[in-house]
Parts: C-alpha cells; sequence; structure tokens
C-alpha cells in the first residue's frame, strides 16, 4: 500500500522518522509551525504531510533562521490538507527573498569585519571605526558609524 500525505502518524512514529523527540514536537506544535489532531486515548496523531515541515524546520534550524521566521513562512501552507506543489513553489520564492537578503546582509558584514581587521587604520578618512576625541559619543554606543552605514545598505 502506497503512503498518502493525508496517512495519521503517532508521535512516535513521526519521532522514529524525523529524529525530533517529542519534547521538540511539542514546542513545535504549541508555536504553531506543526499540528496534531486527538486520537483515542488522547493521542497525539500527525498528517504524513507534517514530516515535510519538520524537515524544513531542521533545516533552518541548520542554517540559523528564528523560528519566528519559520512560522512566518509557514503560515502560507494550509495546515488542514497536504500542501500542493503551488503552495510550496508560493513558500519556497517567498523564502528564497529572505535568504537571498540574510546572504546580502552576511556578506556585507563579512566585508566590514575583513576591512576592518585588515586595514591597520592605514586610511584615517575611510575608516568607519574612527572617533577622534570621542566626538560620536553623544550619537549612541558602540561603532556608530559602521551601524548606520549597514542600516543605511538595508
Amino acid at each position: 500500500m502506497r503512503a498518502s500525505p493525508e496517512d495519521q502518524l503517532t508521535i512516535g512514529e513521526v519521532t522514529r522518522r524525523t529524529g525530533v523527540p517529542a519534547s521538540a514536537l511539542h514546542f513545535y506544535e504549541r508555536k504553531g509551525l506543526i499540528f496534531s489532531e486527538r486520537a483515542g486515548r488522547n493521542q497525539r496523531i500527525f498528517s504524513r504531510h507534517m514530516l515535510r515541515r519538520i524537515s524544513l524546520i531542521m533545516v533552518a534550524k541548520r542554517l540559523h533562521i528564528p523560528l519566528s521566521d519559520v512560522a512566518e513562512v509557514f503560515a502560507g501552507l494550509p495546515v488542514d490538507r497536504a500542501p500542493t506543489h503551488r503552495d510550496w513553489q508560493r513558500v519556497s520564492r517567498r523564502w528564497k527573498k529572505q535568504l537571498e537578503e540574510r546572504r546580502r546582509v552576511l556578506e556585507r558584514l563579512e566585508n566590514e569585519l575583513t576591512g576592518c581587521i585588515g586595514c591597520g587604520c592605514l586610511s584615517m578618512k575611510a575608516c568607519l571605526l574612527l572617533n577622534p576625541d570621542d566626538t560620536l559619543q553623544g550619537r549612541g554606543p558602540g561603532p556608530v558609524r559602521l551601524q548606520q552605514s549597514s542600516v543605511a545598505l538595508e
């Protein structure tokens, strides 16, 4: 018999299939990332299509994507049925935009860090960390110029 996305799985089966502990599944459910129903003896049962959501949560965790971002993307998916190919494409496009923006921010940070470490302050006019006589203290804490350049680029 072929598995259907609508098949029901117990929490034990989901744990065995995904390697995710039951406590984490409960947590994801409280966060609205996955959903279950109650069967006899008040046992949680999950639609098989929740396995894909759980897998994507695991990938997002490896990429250090906050669960709030995952929830935002998952909000566009149906919970009462298996998402269609079109549903997943829509979510994928949205997530791709977020990942591209994250990549741009990381590249900017890498360039700033490389520049700051490697410059040796040879360019006292271009250095974003330069703050002679602490004249920038009134504009806030930290490397004010560096923070402002990051905000301006976003």
